[in-house]
């Protein structure tokens, strides 16, 4: 049974030895998931929930960012786990069309600060957590995601292996786990095709309920035998035909998590190959918005249906929109947090550039999907010039990843205006080299004063 394989793999990497890659690789994707928890840790729906569940706050040792309450184990993966979800600047496994920091971390985190574990537990967790979620999303996507929300499915998968590995439940336990995240699991795409805060409530979900299936099987709790290939099990509700054994094929030789997508950009990374070519036009030719006759965005299937939309009217609809991100590209050359502040979002010089815009299926990137992102963007000019520029990925994928520089320069732009520059200089020391923290509890963490309210 394949969740007997993962759940093996979880066990025995708890005393493996780590390649110094996938220890880097570890190292980024803690430090990009920061970036994204505190800025989306200020904002609803995480400042709604610590309003909701106040009487199961104040105990426990897991730590809410940025307020610094403390919480129980699951408590604290809901919000913080929904907090990384929010602001669209969460990491990407692009094979399974998944956020996999935003449902492995939180769970990760709360239950090594609650045990008092090490930070070398806490990273064989995260990296079990990756491996175990990462996979399965590959297995059963591109066909999950005409329906299903990868990060509030699969999701409960990495956390239920992250939590397993940090309470050291033995490989049949840590089979149940799996077994009852897969039949938790859940998560509709409808979520965020209007603006609501249920997106990143998926997130939340999963990484409370992966640990809930973790410390269910611990206390004995079992769960059904061959939950993801049986003929009523995952895999044949929610996808179609997954190759279960080439899943696992390589498992604990090739590690996933090497291959972490980190945005570059604070919006849906459908839309990410598209700006990069605005962005490569604009230096290359001098675009302005003066300059443009005509954009015409070709791209893949997906990146069409779910950014596609031509007159977004809030910030999150914006953020899931190719035309609005490209306009603002075009006329800023940045498309980060003040891209979508109420100074863009009414900009009538932006909803003109978007009028001018077309979106196209492009073939190229559609065979490409998933494993490539792309775009092709054609600019007509008002002098009748015509330029054109495809990527094939994205900035921040594997092919093109950021460099250590650009995402410590993405962590401080997003945690400076919330914690602070001293505290986030402080806790990015601690992050860099947080396989040597002797209780991930002592993680050095400074909340901001209630007056810091987060800096937009």
């Amino acid at each position: 049974m394949i969740q007997d394989r993962l759940a093996s793999f979880v066990v025995g990497l708890r005393d493996a030895d780590l390649p110094p890659e996938v220890l880097t690789a570890v190292r980024q994707c803690v430090v990009d998931w920061f970036a994204a928890a505190l800025p989306g840790g200020a904002e609803a729906p995480a400042t709604l929930l610590i309003g909701a569940l106040a009487d199961e706050l104040g105990r426990g040792r897991a730590m809410l960012f940025p307020s610094g309450l403390c919480a129980p184990l699951r408590t604290a993966a809901l919000i913080n786990g929904a907090a990384s979800h929010t602001t669209e600047f969460d990491d990407i496994y692009r094979d399974a069309i998944y956020h996999p920091g935003t449902v492995v971390i939180p769970p990760a985190l709360a239950a090594a600060q609650t045990l008092g574990a090490s930070g070398a537990a806490f990273v064989r967790a995260v990296v079990a957590g990756y491996e175990v979620s990462n996979r399965i999303g590959a297995a059963v996507n591109p066909a999950h995601y005409a329906y299903w929300h990868t990060t509030g499915t699969v999701g409960h998968f990495g956390a239920a292996a992250a939590v397993a590995s940090l309470l050291g439940l033995d490989a049949e336990q840590t089979a149940h786990a799996l077994a009852t995240a897969a039949t938790m699991a859940a998560g509709l795409q409808q979520a965020f095709r209007a603006d609501a805060m249920s997106k990143p409530m998926h997130a939340g979900q999963a990484a409370a309920n992966g640990a809930l299936a973790a410390i269910s099987a611990g206390a004995g709790v079992t769960g059904a035998a061959e939950m993801l290939e049986g003929r009523r099990g995952f895999g044949a509700a929610m996808s179609d035909d997954p190759d279960w054994s080439g899943a696992v094929a390589d498992l604990g030789r090739v590690f996933t998590i090497v291959e972490t997508t980190h945005k570059a950009y604070t919006s849906c990374g459908h839309g990410h190959a598209a700006i990069d070519a605005m962005l490569h036009l604009r230096e290359r030719h001098g675009l302005g918005a003066g300059d443009v006759k005509r954009i015409t965005v070709g791209t893949y299937g997906a990146a069409l249906e779910v950014t596609g939309g031509m007159d977004p009217k809030s910030a999150f609809e914006c953020k899931f929109s190719t035309p609005y991100c490209v306009s603002v590209a075009l006329l800023t050359g940045r498309v980060r947090g003040e891209a979508f502040s109420a100074r863009w979002l009414g900009d009538p010089g932006l909803r003109d550039v978007m009028a001018r815009i077309e979106m196209t299926l492009d073939a190229e990137a559609d065979a490409a999907f998933p494993q490539r992102r792309g775009a092709l963007v054609e600019v007509e000019t008002t002098s009748g010039e015509r330029f054109s520029h495809r990527s094939l990925t994205r900035k921040g994928d594997p092919d093109d990843p950021l460099s250590e520089e650009e995402l410590t320069e993405k962590y401080w732009e997003s945690a400076a205006p919330v914690i602070g520059r001293d505290a986030a200089e402080t806790l990015l020391a601690a992050l860099w080299e947080v396989d040597r923290l002797a209780d991930m509890a002592d993680l050095p963490f400074v909340p901001p004063r209630p007056a810091a309210a987060r800096v937009v």
